[in-house]
């Protein structure tokens, strides 16, 4: 096949172009650089530095490239970014979105796969709850917001344009080549702060001093195989929690990363994050249709050994 991987120069579109090569499809990358990097980039791509914004772009891309699949990672993916810029979010998640799918639908690309958000989508699961695919999304920041939009969109694509689609709703993706500077994973930026022996904070789930918010961590390659798997056709719905079920709080995340790297750093606690949901875990399903998923103990552990290497 021939694969459009937008935002293929950052963390998680980086390693399904890698997957799509390794399984023989030609790929072409769309990223506009803001915060992928391009060595990201596998060499045997084809790419293109473009904005989704800028529609004439992704026309004149499309119109030569003529992909089979569209895999679409490319977003404004911070919570609190969008919290801040809600305008900007809005412009990249929904009205880039919208140029691909027009574009998607003049050249009959024959399916798209979206990078959804679990961890945003749902809002606030309950102790003791998963948030299952049935549940009513209650996005509380503009991010999450945008990322519910674009799936009605394709909703209505596939209806009024037969424009086939997978959603693959993320919970908190974490592993090699995620970027720790800026507004980034926390597991990035905790692997980064601890080998360096600098301290590290804990934002507070409602009060300054406990143990933060609790998250599902998925590992890049169980996520990646779900890219693959859906561009395969080979899931069993058009939509699944791309997640492990298991809750871990910010400071057992911490603590896990600390014994991990073997380092001195002191652990801190911040205040809580605008637009941060307390608790979010969601339901893998039974069975997972991705099959036997990373602990995230192994998970951690190749982390840290790619950032020690990639120091």
């Amino acid at each position: 096949m021939k694969i459009m991987v937008t935002g293929g120069a950052g963390f998680i579109g980086s390693h399904i172009a890698d997957a799509c090569l390794a399984a023989g499809h030609a790929v072409l990358v769309l990223d506009d650089l803001s915060s992928g990097k391009r060595e990201n980039v596998p060499a045997a791509a084809t790419f293109v530095q473009g904005d989704l914004r800028d529609a004439q772009l992704v026309e004149r891309t499309l119109a030569e490239w003529k992909p089979d699949v569209i895999s679409h990672q490319g977003a404004q993916t911070s919570v609190s970014v969008s919290a801040r810029e809600p305008n900007r979010d809005a412009e990249i998640n929904i009205l880039g979105t919208l140029n691909l799918l027009n574009s998607a639908v003049a050249h009959k690309v024959a399916h798209l796969v979206f990078a959804s958000t679990g961890g945003a989508i749902y809002g606030e699961v309950p102790d003791g709850q998963l948030a299952a695919l049935d549940w009513l999304p209650k996005p509380i920041s503009p991010y999450a917001v945008s990322k519910f939009a674009v799936e009605n969109y394709l909703r209505s694509y596939r209806v009024a344009h037969n424009l086939r689609s997978t959603v693959l709703r993320y919970a908190n993706v974490y592993g090699p080549r995620q970027d720790p500077h800026g507004e980034a994973g926390v597991v990035a930026i905790f692997a980064r702060r601890l080998l360096a022996n600098e301290p590290i904070r804990v934002n507070a789930r409602v009060e300054q001093g406990d143990a933060g918010c609790v998250r599902d961590y998925v590992y890049v390659d169980d996520v990646v195989r779900a890219n693959m798997l859906a561009m395969q056709g080979a899931l069993p719905s058009d939509m699944i929690n791309v997640c492990t079920g298991v809750p871990c709080s910010t400071l057992e995340l911490a603590q896990s990363l600390r014994e991990l790297t073997g380092s001195s750093s002191e652990i801190g606690y911040g205040p809580c994050r605008e637009g941060d949901v307390q608790r979010s875990v969601l339901e893998v399903g039974d069975p997972s249709p991705l099959g036997e998923l990373v602990p995230l103990q192994e998970g951690l552990a190749k982390t840290v050994a790619w950032f020690k290497e990639n120091a």
